[in-house]
C-alpha cells in the first residue's frame, strides 16, 4: 500500500509510524484509519521487528477526528452504502473504525504511543489503544466532544485512570496536562517535551533485545486479563452507546449550531463558557471571571 496519511520505517528493531497531516493537528480520516490499520499489521508480520512507536508530526500527536470532512474520501476497500442515517448505520461505522483501532490491541507486537501537543478525541483513541503512553509534560490530552457530539465511541480510560478520574474527564470534556495524565495513571509516563523522543527510543531499544515471541506472550497474557475484566466489550458497547448519544437534543442542537454557525463557530460557542476547558489534579479549582485555572 502507497501512504499517504502517515509515514512508516523500521529500523534497530522498531517500526515507527507517523500521523503525517500536520497542517491540522493530523486529524483522523477514514483514508488514515486504513493506513494506520494496514501498517501496523505489516509491522507484525516483519519479523525484524520487536515494537512499534506510533507518534504525530509537527506541533501535535492528533487533534481528533476531521469534522471538517476533508481526505474523508471512503477506503479503498469499502463497499458500504451505509451513510449513518440510521443508529444502526452510525453503530456499524463507529464499529468498523473501532476493528481498525484494535489492531494496536491485537498485533503480537507491543506498541508505544508518543504523546506531544494536543492528543484530543480521537487522538485519546488511538494513544490509549497502544500498550504503553509516554507524553510531553505539557501535553493536552482529552475529549472535549463530550461536551456535545456524543459519548466516547472508545473507551479505554476506565482501565488506566479507574472510574472517578474518567467520570471527571468525560462529563466535563475538560483536558489535563501529560504530567497530570501521568499522575492519574491515564499515561504511563510523562517528560519534558525536549526528551520525549529519547524516553521513548530507549524504551525501543530495551524491547529490541527480547525476543519477539517472549513480547508477544507477556502483551497477550495481560491484555486477556483486561478482556476477562471486560475491556474488549466495553469497546462494543461503546459505539453502540455513542450511536444512541447522537440522537440527544444537546447533540442534535450542536449540528444545528454548525449548519448555522460553521464549524468554528459552533465549537466556540460550546467550549468558551468551559474556559481553558483544563481539570486540577492537586489542589483546588478556583477560576478566574473567563473560566481559566488560577493559582490558589
Amino acid at each position: 500500500m502507497k501512504y499517504e496519511n502517515i509515514l512508516y520505517e523500521t529500523e534497530r528493531g522498531r517500526a515507527r509510524i507517523t500521523l503525517n497531516r500536520p497542517e491540522k493537528r493530523n486529524p483522523i480520516s477514514d483514508l488514515l484509519l486504513e493506513e494506520l490499520e494496514h501498517a501496523l499489521w505489516e509491522a507484525d508480520d516483519d519479523r525484524s521487528v520487536h515494537c512499534v512507536i506510533v507518534r504525530g508530526a509537527g506541533k501535535s500527536f492528533c487533534a481528533g477526528y476531521d469534522l471538517s470532512g476533508a481526505g474523508s474520501t471512503r477506503p479503498k476497500d469499502d463497499v458500504s452504502r451505509r451513510d449513518g442515517s440510521t443508529i444502526d448505520d452510525d453503530a456499524w461505522l463507529i464499529e468498523r473504525r473501532t476493528r481498525r483501532l484494535k489492531a494496536l490491541w491485537e498485533m503480537h507486537k507491543p506498541s508505544i504511543a508518543q504523546v506531544h501537543g494536543h492528543c484530543l478525541a480521537g487522538g485519546t483513541d488511538i494513544a490509549l489503544f497502544c500498550d504503553m503512553v509516554i507524553a510531553a509534560d505539557d501535553a493536552i490530552i482529552g475529549f472535549p466532544p463530550a461536551r456535545n457530539l456524543g459519548s466516547l465511541p472508545n473507551n479505554m480510560w476506565l482501565y488506566n485512570c479507574g472510574p472517578q478520574w474518567a467520570k471527571r474527564l468525560q462529563l466535563t470534556g475538560d483536558t489535563v496536562t501529560g504530567a497530570d495524565a501521568a499522575e492519574i495513571g491515564l499515561v504511563m509516563k510523562s517528560v519534558p517535551v525536549e526528551l520525549l523522543e529519547a524516553e521513548v527510543e530507549g524504551l525501543a531499544d530495551r524491547l529490541a533485545m527480547i525476543d519477539p515471541d517472549l513480547l508477544s506472550s507477556n502483551k497477550r497474557i495481560i491484555n486477556i486479563g483486561l478482556e476477562l475484566m471486560g475491556a474488549y466489550t466495553l469497546q462494543r458497547l461503546s459505539g453502540e452507546n455513542d450511536s444512541r448519544a447522537h440522537l440527544a437534543p444537546g447533540t442534535r442542537a450542536y449540528f444545528d449550531a454548525v449548519r448555522e454557525k460553521g464549524l468554528k463557530g459552533a465549537l466556540r460557542e460550546r467550549d468558551g463558557a468551559f474556559g481553558d476547558g483544563r481539570a486540577r489534579v492537586r489542589g483546588p479549582e478556583i477560576r478566574d471571571a473567563q473560566g481559566r485555572l488560577v493559582d490558589p
